[in-house]
């Protein structure tokens, strides 16, 4: 295990945001330092919703397992789906059918997304969208989003995509064709609200299943080394 997180008070109490999110706590600041002069309540309200502006864009360590192999979680939330398709002709990836999980981030959970695996960043390609409750899962295809291809260190190709949720304005890509990541290495984040979808090869067991808790950088869900029937299951 590597990056162990730091279990102190201020982890819990204070933990540390991406550079992203700083802008816009200093939005959320000032307009609740303007509303507090009109009006205490007023200001009550804006100390809150700054409190949960700071608490969106927190930025957690995370203790990446070890293994080049696995497949980890790239967002924090819940499996929502899993399923076999032929991924978007965007990642390149072909015309075979792989398993897809997709994970659904709330706007309580960290929305800070990071590589599912070791290896080179292949195609990066965004697309724009509307922006549609991600729990359609039809309607999610035409939704804003940033779809990704990767090379693995152990040779096999996946993809991940990052969809705009309803609420969401912005998806952030960090990463750019040719560049290498690590497993557990943030690549981009999405705000307020979004999926993530994971492609890997069908032959592939997935060890998450509906419903369960995600934990980005933590979370295994398949190992590639296991092979074995992909489980599938409906949006919930």
């Amino acid at each position: 295990m590597t990056n162990r997180p730091d279990l102190s008070w201020r982890h819990f109490i204070l933990p540390p945001i991406h550079t992203e999110g700083w802008k816009f706590v200093a939005v959320f600041a000032a307009a609740t330092f303007l509303l507090g002069m009109l009006c205490s309540f007023l200001g009550i309200i804006g100390f809150v919703l700054t409190a949960w502006c700071y608490y969106f864009f927190r930025d957690p360590q995370r203790a990446v397992p070890a293994g080049d192999s696995l497949v980890l979680s790239p967002a924090d939330g819940t499996v929502s789906n899993i399923c076999t398709m032929v991924p978007p002709a965007e990642m390149e990836l072909g015309t075979e059918e792989m398993t897809r999980v997709s994970i659904f981030m709330s706007v309580f959970n960290v929305h800070v997304n990071r590589a599912p695996m070791s290896g080179k960043i292949l195609t990066s390609t965004y697309v724009k969208g509307s922006f549609v409750n991600v729990s359609l899962d039809k309607e999610s295809e035409n939704n804003e989003r940033n779809l990704l291809s990767m090379e693995t260190v152990t040779g096999h190709k996946i993809g991940f995509v990052q969809i705009a949720g309803l609420v969401a304005r912005r998806i952030v890509t960090f990463v750019k064709p040719g560049d290498e990541v690590r497993a557990g290495g943030r690549f981009g984040l999405i705000r307020f609200g979004s999926r993530l979808d994971v492609y890997i090869p069908t032959d592939v067991a997935v060890k998450v299943q509906l419903g369960q808790t995600m934990i980005a950088g933590e979370t295994i869900i398949a190992d590639l080394n296991d092979k074995g029937a992909a489980m599938t299951g409906d949006m919930i």
